[in-house]
């Protein structure tokens, strides 16, 4: 029963009419890069490279323009220029205003890896698109999707299981159907932070089952919904059916499960998922309605398309 309670290079000063630039203003057009020698890096390059050149030394990401340098010539990113109180963290000495124009140019002509990498992408892209195909690679980690404790870990789906059922202590479950009752003492109190998570293994896959008590506008409501640890394109290959009532009554709801790759937070403010107001929940309920006792059934399954007799397609709701 589950239970909710509640080296140095050459560089220029800035104001030798040069502006601070953001990094989309250095997206150039193909014809360019295809006109300009490109510096090719794997991740097997010596520690005197270019490659490390372009490291920042304070949080060791790759540096992009405005690339600020010291007069000694130790170079900084913009974001930890700022941080660092215009102080260079090498040789203590005031950073002022130069900013490392070679280093920048030499930055065009360079194509790296992904840095995912490691975890299987074999993209390789210039150096100033490196940044926008990271923020949407299929290779990057995942979060972790347990709701409520703002959890910062994240890592690949196996590494995921293990953190949730180690580290959140997440009830596992195997099979594709599920019938879990929830109680609480007093639902006349809802709260944001009143919510559960149980973890179910069933397609070879891994899903994970919310269920909360939340604010909608002035009315609180319970929601029940499916998300599916994995990407979004595979969440497709699979749909859920949730379903609560009593007394006769019944609520249904039916759909994809969202990928984890979409915050716990973004799925249920898109309310993609069994909403019941709290006067329907108290009726589910029964007795005198001082407590909630919700009885919440579904079932996962593939939709793989098989041809039926007629030649149309249907479902596989097979295990």
């Amino acid at each position: 029963m589950a239970t909710i309670e509640i080296g140095s290079v050459e560089c220029v000063p800035a104001s030798d009419g040069v502006e601070d630039e953001e990094i989309s203003s250095h997206t150039h057009p193909n014809n360019q890069y295809a006109s300009k020698p490109h510096i090719l890096l794997s991740s097997a390059i010596a520690p005197t490279s270019v490659h490390e050149l372009l490291e920042c030394p304070v949080c060791t990401n790759f540096m992009y323009p405005p690339i600020h340098q010291c007069h000694n010539g130790h170079t900084i990113c913009s974001t930890c220029k700022t941080q660092v109180h215009n102080r260079c963290p090498t040789c203590r000495q005031e950073l002022g205003d130069i900013r490392c124009l070679a280093l920048e140019k030499v930055a065009e002509s360079l194509e790296l890896p992904c840095r995912y990498y490691s975890l299987g992408c074999p993209e390789i892209f210039p150096y100033y698109s490196k940044l926008k195909h990271e923020a949407i690679c299929n290779f990057r980690p995942y979060s972790c999707p347990y709701a409520g404790s703002e959890c910062i870990v994240t890592g690949d789906i196996t590494h995921l299981v293990a953190h949730l059922r180690d580290d959140h202590k997440v009830d596992m479950h195997t099979g594709f159907t599920f019938n879990h009752r929830y109680v609480k003492s007093n639902p006349r109190e809802v709260e944001n932070a009143t919510w559960m998570l149980t973890v179910f293994n069933c397609f070879g896959q891994y899903f994970c089952l919310h269920f909360e008590a939340f604010q909608l506008g002035m009315a609180p409501v319970y929601m029940a919904f499916l998300r599916f640890m994995g990407d979004e394109v595979e969440a497709r290959n699979y749909s859920y059916s949730l379903e609560v009532g009593a007394n006769g009554r019944k609520l249904m709801w039916e759909g994809t499960p969202r990928s984890i790759r979409d915050s716990h937070r973004k799925v249920r403010d898109s309310h993609d998922g069994l909403i019941i107001q709290r006067n329907m929940a108290l009726f589910f309920s029964g007795g005198d309605k001082k407590e909630l006792k919700l009885r919440v059934t579904g079932r996962i399954w593939k939709e793989q398309q098989n041809l039926d007799a007629a030649g149309a397609c249907v479902p596989n709701t097979s295990t």
